[in-house]
């Protein structure tokens, strides 16, 4: 879709007048807080990103882009693929040099291409000195070598949905806390007839989030913080061990879900608990239809496993601009607007609790406090562990990530395509190709 220009605002006067617009009381209006950026004459933009899976979200980016072109003239066209299809998409505008301006990539992707990726240093340390600074987890994915290649723009939390009801059925009184207890969970529910269904297959969020937390959760790392591959360890043994008698209790098929089929069977009663972002809730909340589901709902976030404490991954976002676009100054002008507080807390609203602030200062919207299945999504930004952990990131482990070394790993031992112990010699095969290289 392109967003038209209408009511423009002339001249040098255009930013400056959007801010006074739209700014909030108290709060510094980005024109003078930040950099400025003059766009260039007869800029337009195109920007693709992921499609959505809350509706309110996109409608909320498009209304500030509305808003945006209203202010200054400038043409924005927004495209949208499917989550698995933005990596190879952003790939290919890397190598090619040519496509959409900005796109919005996934955890560490921007690493691989880092000098393809415009400098937005100043735009970032301006965004962080004005909104309280970045979380440290989603900023890493934007630095490369001291340099923003990239603004983090969301973490998309993952927790635990269930059925209230079953799982009281099942026994338990209150969502078990750990490991040990949440596979006597899922052994009771299956008895029941309400299996659970985490994500085995190349999901980008939910098969990469549920596989990495049970790697993480017992232990289990990629690398070291040397970057040396040790994922071949008595910790991941004992994490494909969990995983392989945590699997009978799943719904038949979860090797080749992608991020859409845990909401599918979710929301069709086939199961009761999975790993999904809000938007499951939100899903069921907003058709009639299972008005009743939505009042059994319960968010919380994944049990902690034999290391002790919370270790979880949750999907980031970041935005990229590309070198070869011909309109630098508009495109960080256009970045620089979006994240300027009345248009980032109206897009944090819109999307219900499913994009979780990079920015501090955005910790304080209301969508945190507004219904206590949101609880759980508030803290993504702060709890997130970086996929390339305990390593550096880089073009090493946006590879590996890319590469599906973790997820693959966890889903042959869980379904016993491969002994636990086959299953991580060949990820660490795998792995040391990449890091060796």
């Amino acid at each position: 879709m392109t967003i038209s220009r209408r009511d423009v605002l002339m001249g040098g006067a255009g930013l400056a007048g959007a801010a006074a617009m739209t700014g909030l009381s108290g709060t510094p209006s980005f024109a003078q807080a930040l950099p400025k950026f003059e766009p260039e004459k007869g800029a337009s933009l195109r920007v693709l990103r992921w499609s959505p899976f809350v509706k309110a979200e996109e409608d909320a980016w498009i209304a500030n882009t509305k808003k945006f072109t209203e202010a200054t003239g400038i043409e924005v066209r927004i495209d949208k693929e499917s989550w698995e299809d933005i990596r190879p998409k952003a790939a290919v505008a890397a190598n090619v040099g040519s496509g959409p301006d900005i796109v919005w990539v996934w955890f560490d992707d921007a690493q691989q291409y880092p000098d393809k990726l415009l400098d937005v240093t100043e735009l970032a340390k301006g965004l962080g000195a004005t909104y309280g600074g970045w979380y440290p987890a989603p900023e890493a994915y934007a630095l490369n070598r001291g340099k923003y290649v990239a603004l983090p723009l969301a973490t998309i939390g993952n927790a635990v949905i269930y059925r209230d009801s079953w799982v009281k059925e099942a026994g338990f009184s209150e969502f078990p806390k750990d490991t040990k207890a949440f596979l006597e969970l899922a052994k009771a529910l299956k008895a029941k007839n309400h299996p659970m269904g985490f994500t085995l297959g190349h999901g980008v969020g939910d098969g990469n989030n549920f596989c990495h937390w049970v790697l993480w959760s017992h232990g289990g790392e990629m690398v070291d913080d040397k970057g040396k591959v040790k994922i071949n360890s008595p910790e991941t043994i004992a994490a494909l061990k969990f995983v392989r008698e945590l699997y009978p209790n799943f719904i038949p098929g979860t090797e080749s879900w992608l991020d859409v089929n845990n909401n599918r069977a979710f929301l069709a009663g086939e199961i009761s608990v999975t790993a999904n972002g809000v938007s499951l809730y939100y899903a069921a909340k907003n058709d009639p239809k299972l008005a009743d589901m939505a009042a059994d709902m319960r968010s919380v976030n994944l049990p902690i496993g034999p290391i002790g404490k919370s270790v979880e991954l949750h999907q980031t976002t970041s935005a990229c601009i590309f070198k070869y676009t011909k309109y630098p100054q508009a495109a960080q002008a256009y970045l620089s607007f979006m994240f300027d507080a009345p248009q980032m807390n109206a897009w944090i609203e819109g999307s219900s609790a499913y994009c979780c602030q990079t920015l501090k200062a955005f910790a304080k919207n209301p969508v945190w406090t507004s219904n206590p299945i949101n609880a759980p999504y508030g803290k993504a930004s702060e709890t997130l562990r970086p996929n390339g952990y305990a390593g550096p990131l880089g073009p090493q482990s946006a590879a590996a990530m890319a590469d599906w070394i973790v997820v693959d790993m966890v889903a042959e031992a869980a379904t016993g395509q491969r002994t636990p112990e086959e299953a991580a010699r060949r990820a660490e095969q795998r792995a040391s190709r990449i890091y060796r290289g």
